[in-house]
């Protein structure tokens, strides 16, 4: 892990696009400020790992919530979720 030492007012750079700013030290917090592309997501690490946490949860697929998929499905893939492959038989 790189340490720097700031003062307010100094910035520091990462790469080309982003630079973070000291904007104030009082007691023991410190506000930064950031400047960066809007494709860069910035979040502080307990929000990060709230997010992370919700995406694991949404891409946890269960057979209970592919049956609750299927009734909102047309007909013919619904029939495809439950395992009836008749189309694929030969005639």
């Amino acid at each position: 892990m790189l340490t720097l030492t700031r003062s307010v007012g100094e910035t520091i750079r990462i790469g080309d696009d982003i630079e973070v700013h000291v904007v104030e030290v009082r007691g023991g917090t410190v506000r930064l400020g950031f400047k960066a592309p809007r494709e860069v997501t910035i979040h502080r690490e307990e929000v990060y790992r709230q997010i992370a946490e919700a995406n694991l949860l949404a891409a946890q697929v269960t057979a209970d919530s592919l049956g609750a998929l299927a009734a909102f499905a047309p007909s013919s893939a619904a029939t495809e979720v439950a395992g009836d492959h008749s189309e694929d038989a030969p005639a």
